[in-house]
Formats: structure tokens, C-alpha cells, sequence
């Protein structure tokens, strides 16, 4: 009896647990390509297969909306996010932009230290691909990127930045799986090598060429 009337803060943490997991399974299952863009998600199916109630769940696709993995649509639940091509085509042409003024405005670097978030993410995208974890390899391709705009110190580009590539993970986690069937796996690690030498020679002309070859969107179609 002690037990239950002390439980209400725990059960509370477990059900913030649950949510968790739940964002972090579906997440992975989106990002890694179980899941394609405009799937339905049908709650019955979700907390069967996850072992969850309703409430957790539910919770779980707010955040994933929120994220930009999933939408829900007027009296049909929930899918997996879905752009048009335009919309794709316009965001990633928008994230072009902003990476080649960050380019412009922050190499070459002050400091050798500047350094040390692309060389994290680059460790992280080598360890990723070792294990196979496509997951870990899109969070690595992300965040290399990030750190390369960051670069210039402007947080308001940083904001905007991070918000577009929001709407399009999914799709850069679909290139990169397509990449995957047909190049070798070490392929995107050594074009982020290649960049990162290149932000290293503290030659933003040399930056700029490297990502016009870096095929941030060549398997989409």
C-alpha cells in the first residue's frame, strides 16, 4: 500500500521514460528508412508494437510534429512528413546559401581550436559508419554541417540554419541510405574529410569548391 502512495512521482517519470523511448524508437525508425515519407501511423499498430499506452504515445508524435518527422492531417491521424519536390529543391538551395556565407564570413579560422566541433562530428560519422548505425550517420552528417556554419558566430544564422535542416532530415537521411545501396560506406566520411581539410587550409574559395562537389542532395532523384 506504502508503495502506491508514493508512486505518483515515479509513475510520472516513467511515463516522461516512455515518451522518450518512444521518440527515440520512431525517430531511428524514420531516419534509418523503415519509414517513408507520407506513411501512415496507426496508433493501434504503434502501441501494439511498442508496448505503450495511447497518452505516451500521443505524446511522442507531438514531439516528432514538432521535430518535423511527422504531421498529422485533418481527420486522417498521423503520417510520416511528407514535402513536395519544390519544397525539398527551395530548402536545400536556402541551406546552400547559408553555408557559403558562413563560408565567406568565418575562414579562414582565428583559432585552431575553432576546429574541434568538426573534428567531433567527423570522429562520430567514422565510428558511425564502422558500426553501420545509419541512424548515427545521418546525427554525424548533421552535425559536421552545423559546426561548419557555427564557424561564423552568428547565432541568428545558426538559428535559421538548424530550422531548415529540421525540414529536411528525413530527406537527407533518404539520400544518404540511397548513397549507401550504391557507394562504398566510407564514401561520405571521406567528402567530409575532404571539407574538413579544406576549412583547415583556411582557404574559403577551396571550402567553397569542396561543397559544390559534396552531394548533399545526388541520390534524391
Amino acid at each position: 500500500m506504502s508503495d502506491v502512495a508514493a508512486s505518483p512521482a515515479e509513475g510520472e517519470l516513467e511515463s516522461v521514460s516512455l515518451v522518450e523511448l518512444a521518440v527515440s524508437r520512431l525517430t531511428r525508425e524514420i531516419l534509418s528508412g523503415r519509414s517513408d515519407p507520407g506513411e501512415r501511423l496507426v496508433e493501434e499498430q504503434l502501441t501494439r508494437r511498442l508496448g505503450i499506452s495511447r497518452a505516451p504515445l500521443r505524446e511522442a508524435l507531438r514531439l516528432l510534429a514538432q521535430r518535423g518527422l511527422v504531421e498529422h492531417v485533418p481527420r486522417r491521424g498521423v503520417r510520416v512528413a511528407t514535402l513536395s519536390d519544390r519544397d525539398v529543391r527551395e530548402l536545400y538551395e536556402l541551406r546552400d546559401v547559408l553555408e557559403r556565407f558562413a563560408v565567406r564570413s568565418a575562414i579562414p579560422v582565428s583559432r585552431e581550436s575553432d576546429l574541434a566541433g568538426l573534428r567531433a562530428a567527423l570522429d562520430q560519422m567514422s565510428e558511425a559508419t564502422r558500426n553501420g548505425d545509419r541512424l548515427a550517420v545521418a546525427e554525424s552528417h548533421r552535425a559536421f554541417h552545423v559546426a561548419l556554419v557555427a564557424l561564423a558566430g552568428n547565432r541568428q544564422l545558426s538559428s535559421v540554419y538548424d530550422s531548415i535542416l529540421v525540414k529536411l532530415q528525413l530527406y537527407m537521411a533518404i539520400n544518404l541510405r540511397r548513397e549507401a545501396e550504391v557507394a562504398q560506406p566510407h564514401d561520405g566520411v571521406h567528402r567530409h574529410e575532404r571539407l574538413f581539410e579544406a576549412v583547415a587550409a583556411g582557404d574559403p574559395e577551396l571550402v567553397l569548391a569542396v561543397l559544390s562537389e559534396h552531394g548533399a542532395r545526388s541520390y534524391l532523384g
